[in-house]
């Protein structure tokens, strides 16, 4: 039986893992001893394992989150209040699958955004699609939108993102405009979709940056009260990972 030409019809069918694994059957010496539907099976394995991983790549490209994080390398043992067990219980996911939204507040340097980035990236694992903005950001590309005819799709694809993670929230005041496309993104997104905010200010100050009264208490009502809480404390970790020395 010819090989050359199963390898040509598994690459022209984009089966990947299993032309990999076909070629590494191949080289094994003792391969005849398992049955067809063994090595068969093996092959099945090997495709969709890299299919998974493909996909997961490319939901992770999409996401483009600010930190190459993931959740194994998280300090539990800096002193800033992170409780490792509600981590592993946000890490299964379930809060996402019931489009939960999760707060990480804390001052600069305590990794917020780092967390956040972990906790994306385990979303990522999980099949689940995610998007990574700081807020100034965020809200520059929707003022460029307006102005390009992008508005309404943009909106649209951020209300089909499973977890949309807005970073720096409440760095400063936002305006009229600024309040009204927010309150746009998270009516989408609003028992549906997952949303995850770091921010320096305690969600009790969250309603004087908003400003506007009744656009500040249609967008907290759709962020805060189905979010879970991360309240981080203490000193800037970059201080612990700095290697200049003072003189």
């Amino acid at each position: 039986m010819l090989i050359h030409p199963i390898f040509d019809k598994l690459q022209t069918l984009r089966f990947f893992g299993m032309l990999s694994a076909l070629e590494e059957q191949i080289k094994m010496p003792d391969i005849e001893k398992l049955s067809f539907d063994e090595r068969f099976g093996l092959l099945i394995d090997r495709e969709l394992i890299d299919r998974q991983n493909r996909r997961f790549k490319t939901r992770l490209r999409k996401a483009k989150l600010r930190q190459n994080a993931c959740l194994e390398d998280i300090d539990f043992r800096h002193p800033r209040g992170l409780d490792k067990s509600v981590i592993m219980q946000l890490a299964c996911g379930q809060w996402i699958k019931e489009a939960n939204n999760l707060i990480i507040v804390g001052p600069t340097g305590v990794g917020k955004t780092y967390l956040a980035c972990a906790l994306a990236h385990k979303a990522c694992q999980q099949d689940y699609s995610g998007l990574y903005f700081r807020l100034p950001r965020l809200l520059q590309q929707l003022d460029i939108a307006k102005g390009d005819g992008r508005y309404g799709r943009l909106l649209k694809s951020f209300a089909k993102t499973n977890l949309l993670i807005i970073d720096d929230w409440g760095l400063k005041k936002l305006i009229k405009e600024q309040s009204h496309d927010l309150l746009e993104i998270f009516e989408d997104r609003h028992r549906l979709r997952s949303t995850l905010i770091t921010s320096q200010l305690p969600v009790d100050h969250w309603h004087e940056i908003i400003g506007n009264p009744t656009l500040a208490d249609a967008i907290l009502d759709r962020l805060v009260h189905n979010a879970y809480r991360i309240n981080l404390k203490g000193e800037s970790m970059r201080k612990k990972k700095s290697k200049l020395t003072k003189t």
